[in-house]
């Protein structure tokens, strides 16, 4: 049982890592001026939100041994818009608790402050629950198809919250916890998958959630995307931040 069950994971998180916002639409540009796109070597591998001048939030599973360049108020990640700001990460800090699929949220420490313009802001973070049947947007620069494919501009998604208790049935084997938030986009094989790990999910206007993992067809509502509960973590960013 033990086995199957770390296949099981390791095929869920696999999937995610070729994740792409599925049946989405372009954002307005701008629009969206928190994001960051995480990039190693030219290529979005990751996303992530602006909390702080020199600070950027993702998951832990974007961890990887090199630095990242993080661009910001970007609309379009090819060529060059006079909005745009790149910066190197000099520091991740993932929760201590992450184990590869619980506590899936880490800070970057950006190597300068961030100018705060109308094309890059810092994004609140939710406070309290996400109320089942919450109507939400998650966003990236993912994969929009066929692992090939990576949209000219940022994307962006409807996602509708489901409670824990249809989820936990939805994925059978796999535990979800309190610490997570599921959604579905309002159609089927709508929602995230892989380039877009790490970016948020946004209700009301705060950061509520941090793209995780999705199950292997990407926006199928009966594995559900899986997002990181950002009100969970309050104290732990707070204390990052304070002690940086």
């Amino acid at each position: 049982m033990a086995v199957t069950f770390v296949l099981l994971l390791l095929l869920v998180l696999n999937e995610a890592d070729s994740s792409r916002i599925v049946g989405g639409r372009e954002a307005a540009p701008h629009s969206r001026p928190y994001m960051a796109s995480l990039q190693v070597q030219g290529r979005q591998n990751c996303g992530g939100v602006l909390v702080r001048q020199d600070f950027v939030l993702t998951a832990a599973h974007c961890q990887i041994p090199i630095p990242y360049t993080v661009v910001l108020g970007a609309d379009a990640l090819s060529g060059d818009e006079p909005t745009k700001q790149q910066f190197s990460a000099i520091r991740s800090i993932p929760h201590p608790d992450y184990d590869g699929h619980r506590n899936d949220i880490m800070l970057l420490k950006l190597n300068s402050s961030a100018q705060l313009t109308n094309a890059v802001q810092l994004i609140p973070l939710k406070r309290g629950r996400v109320r089942t049947s919450s109507k939400c947007i998650t966003a990236g620069w993912g994969d929009i198809g066929d692992n090939r494919t990576f949209p000219a501009r940022l994307q962006e998604v409807n996602v509708t919250s489901l409670s824990q208790q249809t989820c936990r049935r939805r994925w059978e084997n796999v535990p979800i916890t309190r610490r997570m938030i599921c959604g579905v986009g309002d159609d089927v094989f709508q929602g995230f998958c892989s380039g877009d790990s790490g970016g948020p999910l946004v209700c009301d206007g705060a950061a509520a959630g941090i793209v995780s993992f999705s199950g292997r067809q990407c926006g199928n509502p009966r594995t559900p995307d899986v997002y990181t509960r950002i009100s969970s973590f309050t104290d732990w960013i707070t204390r990052v931040l304070n002690s940086n």
